[in-house]
């Protein structure tokens, strides 16, 4: 897999349970001499929670990708005019903003980042995990599966016994999701067993 020399936009929204599972995979694209631009959501940038206060992962990623993390609409406006990113990777990809996408609400960060990269018709990578991915969040996924240029890491239901609904992607898989996507292909099987 040659990453060398692509840059890639890495967009955090708020599944701070996964973060544990991501930022490994950010070190992978590193390690493939990928280039990452850091992008978080409000809700990444302001929340202190029990995995660890929000400054805490922004130093982890600015340290990791030594760049300052976006996290301001008009920081990610110049993706679309300047076509400043190869690829767009939203890992992990929140149920709020699956429906962001999928309905084209772009008054946050991460969509607005979307909506800019999609202009250039450049492929977006999307990590879900969602409580409700077979629930509320399950039209909206079907409708990102439909949208060109958007490709989805592998998902499955993470605990079908305890969380019924609940959706979320190999994290392991992003950096094999990203090359595929780079060539056009959605990596298969989309839907996977945990």
């Amino acid at each position: 897999m040659d990453l060398a020399g692509v840059k890639i936009g890495f967009a955090l929204t708020g599944s701070f349970c996964t973060f544990g599972r991501v930022f490994p995979q950010i070190e992978r694209l590193l390690e493939l001499d990928a280039e990452i631009i850091p992008i978080v959501s409000k809700v990444v940038r302001e929340t202190d929670t029990r995995f660890g206060p929000a400054s805490c992962w922004l130093d982890r990623l600015q340290s990791l990708t030594g760049r300052a993390v976006l996290s301001e609409i008009t920081e990610v406006e110049p993706f679309g005019p300047q076509k400043q990113l190869d690829v767009l990777v939203v890992a992990p990809c929140t149920g709020n903003t699956l429906a962001k996408l999928a309905n084209g609400i772009v008054d946050e960060t991460v969509p607005f980042a979307v909506k800019a990269h999609l202009r250039n018709e450049r492929p977006v990578v999307l990590a879900v995990s969602t409580n409700d991915g077979l629930a509320g969040n399950a039209k909206n996924i079907g409708s990102l599966l439909n949208i060109k240029n958007v490709y989805m890491v592998p998902f499955g239901q993470d605990a079908p016994e305890s969380k019924h609904n609940s959706l979320v992607a190999k994290m392991e898989l992003i950096p094999e999701t990203v090359a595929e996507a780079l060539d056009g292909r959605q990596i298969q099987p989309v839907i996977i067993a945990y």
